[in-house]
């Protein structure tokens, strides 16, 4: 007898599957754009860098990831090209991470991929049920930060 799928899946893995399919459509542009080795880790540096620089130990509170995590994709996006570390003005014993020529080259390539992947999902469930998960998520997500709408999120055109 052939067991079938769960009808009802927890929202957590929801969420992951959704993702996946996400992160692989914008995985797929960049590399298509010449970014092949970008990984998954990666994002979160792409995500929360400033034009102004950023400490390791802020994007690692902004991604909430461990120091560890953060210093090693850091430290493999350093060696790739898209990023570069420099000394903080502000603190002599820290160094600031900012993303190099090639490093902002990645930001565009990864909107408009994310562009089309809404408006592919929209095509696909309509924009009414988009535009209506992505209220609740916007509303869940104020919620568990406390009623704080700007918290710590990135604003769209920020990153991977």
């Amino acid at each position: 007898m052939k067991e079938s799928a769960p009808t009802h899946l927890s929202l957590g893995l929801l969420l992951r599957l959704i993702h996946q399919h996400y992160a692989q459509d914008v995985d797929a542009a960049l590399e298509e754009a010449g970014f092949r080795d970008i990984r998954p880790p990666h994002a979160n540096v792409f995500t929360f860098a400033r034009p102004e620089g950023i400490q390791v130990s802020e994007l690692t509170r902004l991604a909430h990831v461990r120091k560890q995590t953060m210093t090693q994709a850091v430290e493999e996006l350093e060696r790739l090209g898209y990023v570069e570390r420099r000394p903080d003005p502000n603190d002599r014993r820290a160094r600031l991470v900012f993303l190099t020529e090639r490093g902002k080259g990645v930001r565009p390539v990864a909107m408009a991929a994310g562009r089309l992947v809404d408006q592919r999902w929209s095509d696909i469930a309509g924009l009414d049920e988009i535009e209506a998960l992505k209220r609740a998520l916007q509303n869940l997500l104020e919620k568990l930060r406390g009623g704080d709408k700007s918290g710590d999120v990135p604003s769209d055109d920020a990153g991977v």
